[in-house]
């Protein structure tokens, strides 16, 4: 089942309807035994904050919009054709609107029925049989859970001791006519179930070898702040763990990267990089540990329930991963480093936001904590605007804690890749900005190496990068971003993870920095083992892709908030290239308004 991902939300004010131009950025798949738990599993890989179809209290409720979503093809019908099932419009009447067919509007009506089934029960009283269809038609255990009342751990431990487990199919890459050599597996549960204490499962077609493992999370669907460019690390890491002789075990679900190719991996599987999903196959395979580093937010999300289950991380600790996130925390870290930053405050109301606004003056960058390509960022510049935009941030991310800087107007940003072993600090990379502070990184034009930053400022980047990253206790990869005004460098954020500009110093340089990172965070390699050696003649300028061509009624104004949707690379031998002046050009437009 390939289920689109969509990203319609960095576009206020766009046409959410579907038609002959294609405005999604990503897909995902998911593989099962019947049609039913393949749609579960898609729509648990799409990474919107939905568990599947129902069951979580996110569906519409109101009659007019549900039948103008299923008259319009909307992004969401997937789920919209289902909540209007709950509502008790007819098939017919779905059918004769939509003009789906009516097999698959009765595969809904069936998970339709179970779930009211299931919800006349609760975790005590549901038996074994039930539970197991719900299992066997793709219901998450978060869904079940949120049926009868009780928390999702509980719900888990229940079909565990009921002996309701997932078994892994093989999906054969040689359709039989030889032994596959590079098969690759989704999950099921099958029909006969053992009772836990019976005999292992003899319908299990994963095998688990005796070679140490490591398993890699994959980024899940592409969408704009997560690209194909985690894809690449995941994919570099992979082939370097297979270096360091470990099996290598790949988590997936997205259908066009490499990384779900089923010759990269040892392993590969081709399901939801989702809780649930991902605790199954660790308890299955036994690995050594888990990279979280190399699949962007997707994988980092994951990394505080790993800390919790006792999981080894492999590389930078949760502990420095959250710490890094933690503004308060992280200022501190900075402070006690003589490590400039603006002036910031953290709030989880708006009346608090307001208050902070007596220590901060305008304007005032707002973000909330743990998100991808600046969801939700924005600059204010009178209490109004913050009180507006804080009250519908904590709408849309609920007991989020939203981080208040003071904007730095007028400020050039740069940022820094590095490599370190925890006691070995090796700068990958160090990139400028073209568009001003205040632009995201993403949508900037950016070149490597610098050009219009001086010795001074370039060595406080580097003095910095190097404190950050050690007392971070970074094992792998860091990205640092910096704001510079009155030649003094700020630091605006680090994230000891890959960034999205990773793969763009490997090719420019023509440095497998990725394989490097992954053999440090295994502990296979310190930093001072390679032999680093980066060849660029002239600059590398990274240019961001737009697609405002299919949104051509949203505001195209750029701002903190990530809206590329992709990036180019171009090589200058010199920085009087024509085109390297029209971006330098705009810069100056930027800074002089």
């Amino acid at each position: 089942m390939k289920i689109p991902r969509w990203n319609f939300d960095k576009f206020e004010g766009s046409d959410r309807k579907l038609g002959l131009q294609m405005k999604s950025v990503g897909e995902v798949m998911g593989i099962g035994r019947s049609f039913q738990e393949a749609l579960h599993k898609a729509t648990q890989s799409l990474e919107i904050k939905r568990n599947g179809l129902g069951a979580d209290g996110k569906g519409y409720k109101d009659y007019d919009q549900i039948i103008e979503k299923l008259t319009n093809a909307s992004w969401d019908r997937v789920f919209v054709i289902y909540d209007a099932i709950q509502m008790g419009i007819p098939l017919s009447r779905i059918h004769e609107i939509t003009k789906i067919d009516m097999w698959f509007l009765k595969q809904y009506e069936e998970l339709h029925e179970l779930e009211k089934e299931i919800s006349k029960f609760d975790i005590k009283s549901i038996d074994q049989p039930l539970l197991l269809e719900a299992k066997q038609k793709g219901f998450a255990d978060r869904q079940i859970a949120h049926m009868l009342g009780c928390l999702e751990s509980q719900l888990y431990n229940k079909r565990d001791e009921l002996g309701i487990q997932r078994v892994y199919k093989l999906v054969d890459t040689c359709a039989a006519e030889f032994s596959a050599s590079t098969p690759y597996y989704y999950s099921t549960f099958e029909g006969k179930m053992q009772l836990k204490g019976g005999e292992p499962f003899s319908d299990n077609e994963s095998k688990v070898s005796d070679r140490k493992k490591v398993i890699v999370l994959g980024s899940g669907p592409n969408r704009i702040g997560q690209g194909i460019e985690f894809d690449y690390c995941c994919v570099h890491g992979v082939l370097a763990a297979s270096e360091c002789d470990y099996e290598t075990i790949m988590i997936n679900c997205n259908p066009e990267t490499v990384s779900t190719d089923f010759d990269v991996a040892d392993k590969l599987y081709f399901e939801p990089v989702f809780w649930e999903h991902i605790y199954d196959i660790i308890r299955h395979e036994k690995p050594e540990g888990v990279i979280v580093q190399l699949g962007g937010q997707t994988a980092l999300k994951l990394a505080e329930k790993l800390d919790r289950y006792g999981i080894k991380i492999i590389g930078t600790s949760y502990k420095s991963l959250d710490l890094a996130e933690d503004r308060g925390s992280f200022s501190t870290l900075l402070k006690n480093n003589n490590i400039p930053y603006p002036e910031f405050g953290v709030a989880e109301t708006a009346e608090q936001a307001i208050a902070l606004t007596d220590e901060l003056s305008f304007p005032i960058l707002v973000r909330p904590s743990y998100v991808l390509g600046g969801q939700g960022m924005k600059i204010v510049i009178n209490k109004e605007e913050l009180e507006t935009h804080v009250v519908d941030l904590l709408r849309k991310i609920p007991n989020n804690k939203l981080l208040l800087d003071h904007y730095l107007d007028g400020a050039i940003e740069a940022e820094a890749d590095a490599i370190c072993d925890g006691e070995n600090v090796y700068i990958i990379g160090i990139m400028e900005h073209i568009e001003p502070c205040g632009i995201h990184s993403g949508d900037s034009n950016a070149t490597l190496p610098v050009f219009n930053i001086g010795e001074f400022v370039l060595q406080q980047i580097k003095d910095h990068t190097h404190k950050i990253a050690l007392a971070l206790n970074t094992v792998g990869l860091i990205n640092i971003q910096y704001a510079i005004k009155d030649e003094k460098v700020y630091v605006i954020e680090a994230n000891p993870r890959a960034s999205r500009t990773v793969p763009f110093i490997a090719k420019a340089y023509n440095e497998p920095y990725v394989n490097y990172a992954t053999k440090v965070m295994l502990g296979h390699n310190k930093v001072t083992d390679f032999d680093f050696n980066p060849q660029l003649d002239g600059y590398a300028i990274k240019q961001p892709v737009f697609s405002f061509d299919k949104f051509p009624n949203v505001n195209k104004q750029l701002g903190p908030e990530m809206k590329s949707t992709g990036e180019s690379i171009l090589f200058i031998d010199s920085l009087k290239d024509d085109e390297f002046y029209d971006l330098y050009a705009r810069r100056k437009m930027y800074l002089t308004k």
